[in-house]
């Protein structure tokens, strides 16, 4: 078990960068001594609408840095939080986190805003953002109808389906995510709201105000979609999770999905916790799984990054010495991906939101730099993204974790070919020459029951004594 001190997101001289070279057209400061300036959502809003950027809490219009009353800085962060949910700050509302930075002896605060899918407006009105700052495009139609324009071609996301109706949608995928974001925060927004209004709250129904269409968007058919409805309106999407060890030419076990985000994220945490062996180590006095931590990421952004327009396949595959992923992609760069000098770019931005507002992902950007962070304990090397076309990010492995899911994975296909007959807890405690009854069932047998490797005989009744178990495997 190691103990690693947590990285921090931007550091002092990073921000100090920045701030020197002065407010431009992706870089703005506030002096919020004691409280958020009048104007702040006003920046957010045009930074949400044009290509994003910095924005420095505890800095003055020429760059003196002066910093934050650290009597004020606990409720400034939380009245920033509570206007980015405030749909009649900022419409639609955004998830932003806000980051403390210490230079010498001030402590500012920094917010990293990305380039939106969506049109904002704050307090009603939609700005855009210009070297000299932010503008009122409200009533200039040609500006706000060539934002629609180019937030709409960019971001497939956003298409409309105006034929799509409430139910055409998983209502009981609904509810988890509703419960998920409760759990997250006890007052979440959507505690209290309807499914429709939640809906539009995450920017999932639209109006496209050039063409007049309204409805549910391409995201919140990915998100919650039925899987005949995702496979009408993109034919070609699945995302496939192999396994490659023993047949390096086919495979060992493999996953073909075709469903929903969100049960799609659970099918592939369930095939890497299935199939690889985790790790804990000691983070601020609390045990973590290295494994959960670094493939919640992965998956998150196989998911949350990827170009659905195209036919690409999205591909999790583990081999013997690393894990990889591939994803269609939009391009903002090309090689190796710099985590140190890396500055993230959403590719759908309303699907992260979504994931962000049930705790299935941090704030943008994170994702590259925890997985460098933990892997790098996890299996003593460094993982690698590569932006292209198709993104790809490859994670290595530890030989003995490796070896060590091997055999994970001979012990449980040793049970699984026992099983081709019905057989009872007992038989199978019996063949295994395990004397714990509850160990046998509890740690072998309901695992690979929820992985779906064993039936149940008697499945309306799980804990009959007739009980017995059984396997589909064909080989």
């Amino acid at each position: 078990m190691v103990i690693n001190e947590e990285i921090i997101d931007m550091n002092a001289n990073e921000a100090v960068e920045i701030i020197s070279r002065g407010e431009n057209l992706t870089v703005e400061f506030k002096q919020s001594s004691i409280g958020l300036n009048r104007d702040l959502f006003e920046t957010v809003c045009a930074f949400l609408n044009h290509s994003g950027g910095h924005l420095f809490l505890g800095v003055k219009d020429n760059g003196e840095i002066v910093g934050i009353n650290e009597n004020y800085i606990a409720q400034i962060k939380k009245d920033f939080i509570s206007a980015m949910n405030n749909p009649q700050k900022i419409n639609p509302t955004f998830y932003l986190s806000i980051e403390e930075i210490k230079i010498d002896n001030h402590i500012i605060l920094y917010v990293y805003i990305p380039e939106s899918s969506q049109v904002h407006r704050c307090a009603g009105t939609i700005y855009d953002r210009n070297e000299d700052g932010d503008i009122n495009v409200t009533e200039n139609m040609s500006i706000v109808s060539s934002m629609y324009i180019r937030k709409q071609s960019s971001y497939t996301e956003n298409i409309i389906y105006p034929y799509v109706k409430l139910e055409d949608l998983r209502l009981d995928v609904l509810a988890k995510v509703r419960k998920l974001a409760l759990n997250q925060r006890v007052d979440h927004p959507w505690g209290q709201m309807n499914d429709l209004e939640l809906l539009k709250s995450a920017g999932l129904y639209l109006k496209d105000y050039q063409s007049g269409k309204e409805g549910f968007t391409l995201a919140a058919i990915l998100l919650i979609g039925k899987d005949n409805v995702i496979l009408s309106a993109l034919p070609h999407y699945k995302t496939d999770a192999i396994l490659r060890r023993a047949d390096v030419d086919r495979y060992d076990d493999r996953d073909d999905i075709r469903t929903n985000l969100i049960e799609s994220y659970e099918r592939l945490m369930g095939f890497i916790s299935k199939h690889l062996n985790d790790k804990f180590y000691l983070e601020k006095d609390q045990r973590i799984s290295l494994r959960d931590k670094i493939f919640r990421e992965v998956i998150s952004n196989l998911l949350i990054h990827r170009e659905y327009s195209s036919a690409y396949p999205a591909r999790l595959i583990i081999e013997k010495e690393k894990v990889y992923t591939e994803n269609s992609n939009k391009p903002h760069g090309h090689g190796v991906i710099d985590p140190k000098n890396f500055l993230p770019y959403p590719k759908n931005p309303t699907i992260a939101k979504f994931f962000k507002e049930i705790g299935w992902v941090d704030e943008l950007g994170s994702g590259v730099r925890n997985i460098y962070k933990y892997s790098k304990i996890y299996s003593g090397a460094d993982p690698v993204f590569i932006e292209d076309s198709i993104f790809k990010t490859s994670v290595p492995l530890n030989m003995q974790i490796s070896k060590n899911a091997d055999s994970q994975l001979n012990f449980n296909r040793k049970i699984i070919v026992y099983c081709k007959k019905p057989r009872s807890r007992n038989d199978i405690q019996k063949y295994l020459g395990i004397n714990s009854r509850r160990f046998v069932s509890e740690r072998i047998i309901n695992l690979l029951v929820k992985n779906g490797d064993l039936k149940l005989t008697i499945p309306d009744k799980p804990r009959s004594p007739y009980q017995k178990y059984y396997s589909e495997d064909d080989s």
